[in-house]
C-alpha cells in the first residue's frame, strides 16, 4: 500500500500546484490513496464545500484539517452532515460538528490537534489517539494519523506514544517541512512536519509585507495569500498490508511553475 500525504494546501496557489503535479505523481509512484491537509485551502484561511469538491476532483481521497477549519463559516453545515471526505480533529469535545476519524475501505485515518500553543482546552490527543487507534485496529491495521500541532516536542512525543499502534504519524500546521522522516523502532513512519504546498516566497503562505508589519508594529493586519515561488510538499509512505507497519517514507519537496 502506497499513500501520498500532501502538506498543508495553501490557498488557490496550493490548489493549482496540486492540479499540475498530482496526476503524474499518482501514476509514476503507483499511489493507492491520497490524503491532504486542506484547512487553509480557501483563501489561505479555512475551507469551503466548493473547495472540498475541487480537491476531490483532483484525486484527493481524504482531506484532513486543524485549528483553521472553522475560519469559513459555511463549512459548519457541511460538517453537520458528517461527510467523510473531510475530517476535523478527533479530540474536540463531544458535540462539535464533523467526524475526526474514518476507515476508507482498509485505510483508517485519524486527525488530531495539538494542545501546546494551539488549543490547550481540547481533549488530550495522546489518550484520544491511542483509544481510536485501538478501535480501528479491530477492523484494519493500516492507520495514518495527521497530527496538527505547533511544537516539535509534542509531535515527536505523540509519534513515539503511537509507535507500533499506527502505520504513520505525519505532522502538519507549521507550513515548514522538516528533514527528519524516518521509521520508528516499532514500525511507524514519522515526520515532524510535512510542510506546505503553495507559495514559498512568503511568510508561511502569506504576502511578506503584511506579515512583517504585524511583527514590526504588533497591530492586526489582514494577511493576503502570496502567489510566487510555488512548491509541492508531501511524503509517500509505503505500508505492509498484512502487518500495518511502514516499509519506507519518502519526502517530496520541489518547485512547480506558476
Amino acid at each position: 500500500m502506497k499513500i501520498l500525504f500532501i502538506g498543508d494546501i495553501f490557498g488557490r496557489p496550493g490548489r493549482i500546484v496540486c492540479s499540475r503535479v498530482l496526476p503524474t505523481i499518482k501514476q509514476e509512484q503507483k499511489i493507492d490513496f491520497v490524503i491532504a491537509n486542506g484547512e487553509n485551502a480557501a483563501g489561505g484561511f479555512g475551507i469551503t464545500p466548493p473547495v472540498i469538491n475541487e480537491l476531490k476532483l483532483l484525486g484527493i481521497d481524504c482531506i484532513t484539517s486543524g485549528n483553521h477549519l472553522w475560519d469559513q463559516k459555511e463549512i459548519i453545515p457541511y460538517l453537520n452532515n458528517e461527510n467523510d471526505d473531510i475530517l476535523r480533529p478527533l479530540n474536540y469535545p463531544d458535540g462539535v460538528p464533523g467526524i475526526g476519524s474514518h476507515i476508507y475501505e482498509k485505510i483508517g485515518i485519524i486527525n488530531l490537534l495539538g494542545r501546546t500553543f494551539v488549543n490547550p482546552n481540547i481533549n488530550c490527543p495522546f489518550r484520544t489517539g491511542i483509544r481510536e487507534a485501538e478501535n480501528i485496529r479491530e477492523k484494519t491495521k493500516i492507520i495514518v494519523v495527521d497530527f496538527h500541532a505547533e511544537t516539535t516536542a509534542e509531535k515527536q512525543a505523540l509519534a513515539l506514544w503511537l509507535d507500533g499502534k499506527v502505520s504513520a504519524v505525519l505532522g502538519t500546521h507549521t507550513h515548514v517541512q522538516t528533514a527528519d522522516e524516518r521509521i520508528l523502532p516499532s514500525g511507524t513512519a514519522f515526520i515532524t512536519d510535512v510542510g506546505m504546498t503553495g507559495p514559498f516566497n512568503s511568510v508561511i503562505g502569506t504576502k511578506p509585507k503584511e506579515s512583517i508589519e504585524r511583527f514590526l508594529y504588533g497591530i492586526p493586519k489582514r494577511l493576503k495569500v502570496a502567489n510566487e515561488g510555488n512548491r509541492f510538499n508531501g511524503v509517500i509512505v509505503e505500508i505492509n498490508d498484512e502487518t500495518g507497519k511502514s516499509i519506507s517514507i519518502e519526502r517530496l519537496n520541489f518547485p512547480v511553475d506558476s
